[in-house]
């Protein structure tokens, strides 16, 4: 033990002495590391939003942690150079001169912890990320980035030109390496993925090839940054929460009563919250009726001023009362139930009925699935069935963000998939069992809708992925 310790000490000790030797040299010499810099902190703003508490762990002079705007910012660096210089630039956020091995006098609990270019850098990646569960709410985000090993000979080279900041041995670790470590933390990963394939700034082709290019193999095998979005996983509460089913029904008399057979108790109470949309037969006038005969279920009916499946699902959850928020079809082809941060229904697991979803309509849902899989870089298997379950917080998270998308979508399925994505929530696929319809006809309008989803593979293309 005290060998290690002193092979601890002494590793830290030269680390702290080059980095503090950097923070100096920074003064005078920027090298080529300003063009990677700012487009790390383009990928972290896309991510983390202003407002939020946020902790940068190896947080240097404290640029990508300004840049993020946090409502409370928190910067921890071992280099009391660095920190020193932080203080000075942004005297608003609050810089510790601390290892990131001991973070106790650090308090949370933040939204989001940064470690940007560390990990490859630290003597014990475990104990750092153990560390971070003292500091972590149940959807505190964790992102980081760290170097390709692919880039360490064009970094080493780099590095004798004077271009680069020069670095000590690297633990170059891959993101499955990092994933591992993550578990023994019980730190689970969403999704990673690859950025920087021209750290140099040069007009229009550091833009096209960090923007486009880093995305599309096999040029992402040769990006210089690995990044990873995590988040702890979640502590067993106590208190069972309250749920909210929101029915969006339009022309749906024959299956409201269905409904209320078919519901069942969730949590702590489940409430059932019907929004009738424009109906030409008497789904409202139904839906009054079956609410008076079962005094006993928690129930609200609403009557849609907009138009759409997604207007009627937006009211819905305004006028909800739960902590859990679950949309359900009103034909009643999906049986509800499991569990996560966002859950979404698929329907293309378990046999269908006979007719329960047209040849054209089933390729379609394969077709798009596998495209928003690819641009959210989650499996999303079935994007338009109508079973959704996601915290009322994730909700009004989404809702408040909503601007960065806009009012683009008419059923109001990828508003919350989109919405959930950019947030980081971990998608979760829940096979459902699709039944044909007992009762009127599908509001879905094949080709016209389809060429809308087509439009929105293109807006997603460009407002996720490539960004």
């Amino acid at each position: 033990m005290a060998k290690e310790n002193t092979d601890f000490g002494t590793y830290q000790k030269a680390r702290k002495n080059h980095w503090d030797a950097i923070a100096r040299k920074m003064d005078s010499w920027k090298g080529w590391s300003a063009a990677y810099h700012k487009r790390l902190a383009e990928v972290y703003r896309f991510w983390v939003a202003p407002g939020m508490r946020v902790l940068d762990l190896g947080c240097g002079r404290g640029d990508l942690l300004a840049a993020l705007k946090p409502s409370r910012g928190v910067g921890v660096d071992f280099s009391p150079e660095m920190i020193q210089r932080a203080r000075v630039l942004h005297p608003d956020i609050t810089f510790v001169e601390a290892d990131c091995h001991n973070l106790q006098e650090i308090e949370g609990p933040f939204d989001a912890i940064i470690l940007s270019d560390l990990i490859d850098d630290i003597w014990d990646v475990q104990e750092v990320f153990t560390q971070l569960s003292r500091l972590c709410h149940d959807r505190t985000q964790i992102m980081m980035n760290s170097y390709s090993r692919v880039w360490e000979l064009p970094l080493l080279v780099a590095e004798k030109l004077g271009l680069a900041k020069p670095k000590l041995s690297q633990n170059w670790l891959t993101t499955e390496d990092v994933s591992s470590i993550m578990n023994l933390a019980d730190i689970e990963v969403i999704r990673t993925w690859h950025e920087i394939l021209w750290p140099l700034k040069f007009p229009i082709i550091d833009k096209f090839c960090n923007k486009f290019l880093a995305r599309l193999w096999p040029f992402k095998l040769l990006t210089l940054s690995n990044f990873i979005m995590a988040r702890p996983r979640p502590r067993k509460t106590q208190e069972a929460p309250i749920v909210s089913v929101i029915v969006a029904a339009r022309n749906e008399a024959g299956n409201i009563a269905e409904i209320f057979r078919r519901t069942p108790e969730m949590g702590a109470a489940t409430e059932i919250v019907f929004v009738e949309g424009h109906s030409q037969d008497d789904t409202y006038s139904v839906i009054e009726k079956e609410i008076a005969r079962h005094p006993e279920r928690k129930s609200q009916l609403h009557r849609q001023t907009g138009k759409g499946k997604g207007d009627a699902v937006r009211l819905g959850f305004a006028q909800a009362k739960g902590d859990i928020l679950m949309i359900l079809d009103a034909d009643m082809t999906v049986p509800v139930s499991g569990k996560g941060e966002f859950i979404n229904g698929v329907r293309l697991v378990y046999p269908m009925e006979d007719e329960a979803m047209r040849f054209f309509n089933f390729l379609g849902n394969k077709f798009f699935s596998l495209a928003f899989s690819w641009l959210l870089g989650q499996p999303v298997k079935d994007t338009l069935c109508g079973t959704k379950v996601l915290r009322k917080s994730d909700y009004e998270l989404i809702a408040a963000n909503r601007t960065y998308f806009g009012d683009f979508d008419p059923f109001g399925d990828y508003d919350l998939i989109f919405g959930a994505a950019k947030l980081g929530l971990k998608i979760v696929d829940l096979p459902v069992r699709y039944r044909a319809r007992t009762y009127g006809t599908t509001n879905i309008q094949r080709w016209s809708h389809g060429l809308l989803l087509l439009r929105m593979v293109a807006f997603a293309a460009r407002k996720i992925k490539f960004t």
